[in-house]
Order: structure tokens, then sequence, then C-alpha cells
């Protein structure tokens, strides 16, 4: 499977584009809002957010059937942020499950500031 691929329909929004790549029956969970999608209800609800998307893949790692993958994903108008890791279960080239975890993106909280622990991993353009 091509997970480039994947991932350019995804934030494209291309309803046609993500059906090919879902077996009968796949499904996604994205765990930190509790939700339980098939794979036409998750590309309805992809399709549906509204904004112009645009990401890279950051990390990608592929165990048996299983890939990996962390995402950067960001409106294109620099507004929204978020990095998404991504669990994919594949067989015969298709994608039969997805479990999600999405966070946003945004400053370290005051507490750890105040600390002065750690430092930037890159540099935030304003």
């Amino acid at each position: 499977m091509d997970i480039h691929a994947y991932w350019r329909a995804v934030l494209a929004q291309d309803a046609d584009a993500l059906a090919a790549f879902f077996a009968d029956g796949a499904s996604v969970n994205w765990h930190n809002t509790n939700e339980h999608f098939t794979a036409a209800e998750f590309i309805a609800a992809n399709c549906a957010y509204p904004g112009d998307w645009a990401g890279e893949i950051e990390r990608c790692h592929t165990v048996g059937s299983l890939i990996v993958t962390a995402t950067h994903v960001h409106s294109r108008d620099g507004a929204l942020s978020f990095h998404v890791t991504s669990f994919i279960e594949v067989q015969d080239d298709l994608i039969t499950a997805i479990d999600e975890y999405w966070g946003d993106d945004g400053p370290a909280p005051d507490w750890r500031r105040g600390m002065n622990l750690g430092r930037p991993i890159r540099e935030v353009r304003p």
C-alpha cells in the first residue's frame, strides 16, 4: 500500500481516492474522541471537516501488516496544527483497521515553561 498516496487523499479530502484504500468491513477508531467509524463514515467525516489542509508524514514504520505513521496535519492558512499517530492494519494491500490518536499542537504549558525544562524541537514560525 502506498501510505503517502493515502495521506495525500486524506489531506485533499478526496472521497473517491480514499474509498479505494479500504477493504470491505474496515473500521476506524479516533480514541481521543471515543468514536468508532465504518470506512464510509470515516471518509464522510474526513471530507466534511472544514478547511484546506496540508501535511507531511514525519515518521513511518512497517511491522508485518501494521503501518505506523506520525503525521503533521495543518491548515494551509496556518491557523490550526495537529499531530496524528496512526496504526494502520493492512491486508492484501487494503486497510482493514485504523486506530488514530490526534493531538493539537501548541506551546508547552505555563507550569513547565516556568521550570525552564526542555527546549524547542524546531523553531516555531509566527
